[in-house]
């Protein structure tokens, strides 16, 4: 069962509250701390990438800097820069946009958004916030000779060998699969174990495809993100934090001694993410600093003026 972790005050009063369940783990990956169901499979979403990112390092994707492994694993928001390094990593493998098997969308900056917009341009596959992993997966489809028509599929040997990554790196038995927003499958993980998968990420040796993740994602916020992103705000707040959000309200992420924490919003609700992301962080004893206290309590508005805030609720954590 959920339990009460986030409220929106406004006016003094208190306006409504986020349910969800969470857990923190210890080095030695323990939990510490446990809210809700944590050892019940949810869809993690976007979460997943670096588990998925993993495989394709282990199945001979090579590539050629850390911003371009970083693009493979992120939730981009479709600003120029994003979009050229998706470009550049199609290029290389001799693809073009075409080859893309997430759905056409618009960029999610609100800025690269309404450039695309006023230029008169539609949707468009490279846009998708997940084009960087297809397109690693695309490569990775080429180096292995493996189909690079219909890699979405669950049959596929590509989404075969995510699975069985998934399955490794996670030690849950395999499940059924759900489909996720751009098509591809999405693999059920407990919080608990999600948690713990981003302490393998954290703590493995230097050159193990799950630390050249972890150390992409760290060198790479903004790339895995986008500007003002969750993820890159609080990555920069967190010198060593690995973290990678999921639709729908999920969160998971680990320092560099393995401490980690996973949580699942039940609503689903974005607002909710940094406040309890911030909270967690703070019972874990990171070193507290004037950026942390900023994106701790994000202001409810009214009118343009501050009066209200979103925060975890007292004593919870």
């Amino acid at each position: 069962m959920s339990v009460e972790l986030v409220e929106v005050v406004r006016s003094g009063f208190r306006e409504c509250v986020h349910r969800g369940s969470a857990v923190i783990l210890d080095p030695t990956g323990e939990p510490t701390l446990t809210l809700g169901e944590v050892h019940l499979p949810i869809f993690p979403r976007s979460t997943n990438k670096p588990m998925q990112a993993i495989t394709l390092l282990r199945n001979g994707f090579d590539p050629v800097d850390d911003a371009e492994l970083a693009i493979s694993t992120a939730s981009h928001y479709g600003e120029p820069d994003h979009v050229a390094l998706v470009r550049r990593l199609l290029d290389r493998f001799g693809f073009d946009e075409k080859s893309l098997e997430c759905p056409p969308d618009l960029p999610v900056d609100e800025k690269a958004r309404a450039a695309v917009l006023s230029g008169s341009h539609e949707p468009r596959r490279i846009y998708m916030n997940c084009s960087g992993k297809h397109a690693a997966m695309l490569a990775t489809c080429k180096i292995n000779d493996w189909p690079t028509e219909g890699y979405l599929d669950e049959a596929h040997p590509l989404q075969q060998a995510v699975i069985a990554t998934v399955a490794d790196l996670t030690g849950e038995p395999e499940t059924d699969l759900g489909i996720d927003g751009c098509g591809l499958p999405i693999i059920p993980v407990s919080l608990v174990n999600l948690a713990r998968v981003f302490a393998t990420m954290a703590t493995a040796d230097s050159d193990a495809p799950e630390r050249r993740v972890a150390d992409a994602i760290r060198a790479h916020p903004r790339v895995i993100s986008g500007t003002n992103a969750p993820d890159l705000l609080t990555m920069q707040a967190t010198p060593g934090l690995v973290c990678k959000i999921g639709a729908d309200g999920v969160h998971a992420g680990a320092l560099p001694d393995g401490t980690a924490f996973a949580y699942k919003i039940e609503d689903g609700s974005d607002r909710a993410r940094i406040p309890l992301t911030l909270a967690i962080l703070q019972r874990i004893g990171v070193d507290w600093t004037d950026a942390h206290t900023e994106l701790a309590a994000p202001a409810v508005l009214g009118g343009g003026a501050r009066v209200g805030v979103i925060r975890a609720i007292p004593g919870v954590l």
